[in-house]
């Protein structure tokens, strides 16, 4: 086994991996302003954007849960990997050879096949199919294709491809490309016997968000084929999971994030077309039910965190299944901040149907035809109820009633209240009652909010860092962190200097080289100072665009490496570029406060000394005054701010 990877390699992976390009394939970044990015943290659920990266540096942090580091950590932390495992694959992506060192290799590795081996096998899997799609045994994919008025250019755009009938004909083609059975089994692509996962039947591949092959999903073609579902799909591997799995959001990323709005669709077809009918932000999952897991997907590329920024359209079928499937998310719909709505064709027609039918104008049509999920759900419920009887009319009143007690926004309450009167055909005032007394159930448990699903169509008010109002409880609140905080004011001007050291090591002042660990109050920010120290000074750091990275990861701990991260990324008080003037500004403020201190401490004991009983000790504390302010006096005439 090769050894481990020289220092020099991994410090070439992190200047040559833009952590802004690594990170903008799982988080959806907005200019925040001196140089720096912002997006909703991907490591806790959160309403309003606390994640901060800064490519300068090649450092994010988020403000919420603490949590921050180079490119290298956020790949560890995103995707699960080693460290090994992790500059390996950054640098395959950013062509960085790798040098290792001599030795037995005893640093482990992670087990399995690489992810970059899986990755690139299924790419060359996705151009086989797609080749396949031009043979004579492909007829039936080219006519299923055609019948939905998909044509090459169609099937070019996304990609499909056809599984030959030959029960082995990827698995040799993937081993003449040099693949071991191992990754072709834990990819997902072949079983063990050797024979093909997919076998004579229309292919699509999935995607992540930054294009990569990661699965496929497969139409049956032909009534022999022994595999009954309709539909099949990858199963669960190393890089494909199917909770978070969202069929189509390589291509409708840029427009989510354009548009602030997402259309969640049922199939492949239907996003195939949506997305020719010019409704661009289309995506669907892989054969499971939308989950909590793809709505923060969809979240993180919606950039969905502003009150009422942005909308979700689900389309269903206008049957029970769809019904049920509309009040499924319903009871999720807390995991959006923007305006969920829903989409149905009055002829209960998938958006892939209507453009046979109609066009892509209908398609374009049904999205625009949208209505909230709120009244589409409250319609569902009501219309299980006979209202011309008295009696039909009060069991929908109260089941209308617990509906809109559980609207989180208590302010859109009152207005679905008097629509719910007037739906149901009885006076407002009654209705009014009606959901108070639903309200006041609920409160006391007797409808368990997970039932019901506390929501809100424009989601709920949050604090700073995506801390809901009120205080950081409930599931959102990340975990407190281990230190005190580091944002009290008798540390600020502390706090400051070292964001200036280790953002801008190239503007170090003269004074620099006077800064000991006794300059710090906070234990955290001397130890922070002791890595500045031990890495050879500021100075160190000037025209090095890692700087920041190798403070953090030679930090003692977690926490630590933390707080670096945190330094590196928060935005100086300053708009204007630091200089040397600047940083010694701020290290004049931070020495003649550790001065403030020593002197306070002398005339403490001065006060408590006797000169009649310790003439000495009182004469040697009085020089040692005399000499802290004059040391105070000197340091402020160096800097001309007497």
């Amino acid at each position: 086994m090769a050894g481990r990877i020289r220092d020099k390699s991994i410090q070439e992976v992190r200047e040559k991996a833009r952590i802004d390009d690594v990170i903008s394939q799982y988080v959806t970044l907005r200019n925040a302003g001196g140089g720096s990015m912002k997006g909703l943290c991907p490591f806790h659920d959160e309403k309003s954007p606390s994640f901060q990266v800064t490519p300068a540096r090649q450092m994010f942090y988020c403000f919420g849960c603490q949590t921050g580091g180079d490119v290298i950590s956020f790949v560890m932390k995103i995707d699960g990997l080693g460290f090994t495992e992790t500059v390996e694959r950054l640098a395959e992506k950013f062509g960085v050879p790798l040098e290792r060192e001599e030795g037995d290799g005893r640093e482990e590795r992670p087990r399995g096949p690489q992810r970059g081996k899986l990755i690139e096998a299924h790419r060359i899997a996705a151009e086989y199919f797609v080749e396949q799609l031009l043979t004579p045994a492909a007829l039936p994919a080219r006519q299923f294709l055609a019948e939905r008025s998909f044509d090459q250019a169609a099937a070019q755009r996304f990609g499909i491809g056809f599984a030959p009938t030959d029960g082995k004909a990827l698995h040799n083609h993937l081993r003449g490309r040099g693949f071991t059975e191992e990754e072709l089994v834990v990819g997902g692509l072949t079983r063990h016997n050797g024979y093909d996962v997919f076998q004579s039947r229309l292919i699509w591949p999935i995607r992540e968000s930054s294009g990569d092959v990661i699965g496929f999903g497969a139409r049956k073609l032909f009534d022999d084929d022994r595999i009954s579902g309709k539909y099949i799909n990858t199963s669960e591997t190393p890089i494909y999971k199917k909770n978070t799995v969202l069929y189509g959001i390589d291509l409708a990323r840029e427009g989510m994030r354009k548009t602030g709005q997402a259309v969640v669709v049922e199939g492949y077809t239907d996003v195939m077309a949506c997305h020719l009918a010019g409704i661009t932000t289309a995506v669907a999952t892989c054969g499971t039910a939308f989950t909590s897991d793809h709505g923060k997907v969809v979240r993180r590329f919606m950039a969905d965190f502003t009150q009422s920024s942005g909308e979700v359209v689900f389309t269903f079928d206008g049957d029970a299944a769809g019904q049920a499937a509309a009040m499924k998310v319903f009871n999720g719909d807390q995991d959006f901040t923007s305006q969920t709505y829903v989409a149905v064709a009055p002829d209960g027609l998938d958006p892939c149907d209507l453009r046979i039918q109609q066009g892509d104008e209908a398609v374009r049509e049904l999205i625009a035809g949208r209505q909230p999920l709120y009244r589409f759900v409250l319609g569902n419920v009501l219309a299980k109820h006979d209202l011309d009887r008295a009696d039909g009319r009060v069991d929908a009143l109260r089941e209308g009633a617990r509906l809109v007690s559980s609207v989180r926004d208590k302010s859109k309450v009152d207005a679905f209240a008097r629509e719910l009167a007037s739906m149901v055909g009885v006076d407002p005032e009654q209705a009014r009652a009606e959901v108070r007394r639903a309200g006041a159930r609920d409160a006391r448990g007797g409808t368990p909010a997970a039932t019901t699903g506390r929501r809100d169509v424009a989601g709920p008010a949050s604090g700073p860092a995506g801390v809901p109002a009120g205080g950081p409880t409930g599931p959102e609140a990340p975990p407190r962190p281990p230190t005190p905080d580091l944002r009290d004011p008798r540390f600020a001007i502390e706090r400051e200097t070292l964001k200036v050291l280790i953002q801008h090591p190239m503007a170090v002042g003269r004074l620099t080289g006077e800064i000991t660990t006794a300059d710090f109050q906070h234990p955290a920010y001397q130890q922070v100072w002791a890595l500045i120290a031990a890495a050879g000074g500021p100075g160190a750091g000037a025209g090095d665009s890692t700087w920041a990275a190798r403070l953090s990861s030679a930090a003692s701990t977690p926490h630590l490496a933390s707080l670096v991260s945190a330094l590196a990324v928060e935005l100086l008080p300053s708009r204007r570029e630091p200089d040397a003037g600047y940083v010694t500004e701020h290290v004049v403020r931070l020495r003649e406060m550790s001065l403030q201190r020593r002197i306070a401490d002398v005339h403490s004991r001065l006060q408590r000394t006797n000169p009649t009983e310790d003439p000495e000790g009182y004469r040697a504390l009085f020089a040692d005054l005399a000499g802290l302010e004059q040391q105070r006096r000197s340091l402020r005439e160096r800097v001309g701010t007497t």
